[in-house]
């Protein structure tokens, strides 16, 4: 059995952060979201796992939520 293919992680909040190095909404680049669909699974993993340490804002949502 094939796994699913890992869900784009685009929230519609699609703006650079002052660095202009990651989208305020998914936290991905600007490289990783022109090529997602061309993306392997392994590298879209790869990214997914990265994700949480680029949005330390959403930690901080996470941890204050009730």
């Amino acid at each position: 059995m094939t796994p699913a293919p890992a869900a784009n992680p685009c929230l519609n909040i699609c703006r650079l952060d002052v660095a202009g190095k990651y989208c305020q909404g998914c936290g991905r680049t600007p490289l990783e979201i022109g090529t997602w669909d061309r993306m392997t699974e392994a590298w879209r993993a790869e990214v997914l796992a990265e994700l949480p340490a680029r949005q330390p804002w959403r930690r901080a949502q996470a941890a204050s939520a009730p």
